[in-house]
């Protein structure tokens, strides 16, 4: 079995969230890891946003993201509900790079050279986010993990969690939990006979 991704703690995504400052790509590097986190989005959709999949025809933020079935893992149309958080976050990024100027059908991350990111760009870059704040052993899906486990933590159901992830079977969503010591301990504590 695979290995899985690390799960950060809240002080440690903190902690990553403020290293985008130290980039010369501050923005882009902070909308890549809010969309991971707080969105749950993978690096291959990440990678294939175009602005027109986050902004509508006057200029303002959707709330939610209507993937193409290109766009996704399994081939499939998928939305991706935004956090009134993420959608913030969004409409910085769009603000400062003038985004709304732009065709509808553009990156709305666009790599070094202009273009979008492939995939694997994007993970490297985030191994290198993580690298840069001392987490060697977190990948571009802790992000999706965190999202998760920190939804099952505020007792979100799995059925809901699921949706959200974009996941066909709730085995795939249970994988990606983390249950905290603090939940196990909470857990038995309730009980009284």
């Amino acid at each position: 079995m695979m290995k899985q991704a690390r799960v950060l703690n809240d002080k440690q995504v903190k902690k990553l969230f403020n290293s985008p400052k130290m980039t010369k790509f501050e923005s882009r590097n902070r909308l890549i890891l809010t969309l991971s986190y707080y969105a749950g989005m993978r690096s291959c959709e990440i990678c294939s946003l175009t602005v027109g999949d986050v902004i509508d025809g006057n200029g303002d933020i959707k709330e939610s993201i209507q993937l193409k079935s290109h766009q996704t893992k399994g081939n499939m149309s998928q939305s991706v509900v935004l956090s009134s958080l993420v959608r913030g976050e969004i409409e910085k990024y769009v603000s400062e790079h003038s985004l709304t100027q732009k065709p509808l059908a553009a990156p709305l991350i666009k790599s070094q050279r202009g273009g979008f990111f492939s995939s694997q760009s994007l993970q490297n870059l985030f191994k290198h986010l993580y690298r840069n704040v001392g987490y060697d052993d977190c990948s571009s899906h802790s992000g999706r993990r965190k999202f998760a486990s920190s939804l099952d933590e505020m007792n979100v159901s799995i059925g809901v969690i699921k949706t959200l992830l974009r996941h066909s079977h709730i085995s795939s969503t249970q994988r990606y939990i983390q249950v905290s010591k603090h939940r196990l301990e909470n857990s038995v504590n309730m009980l009284s006979y």
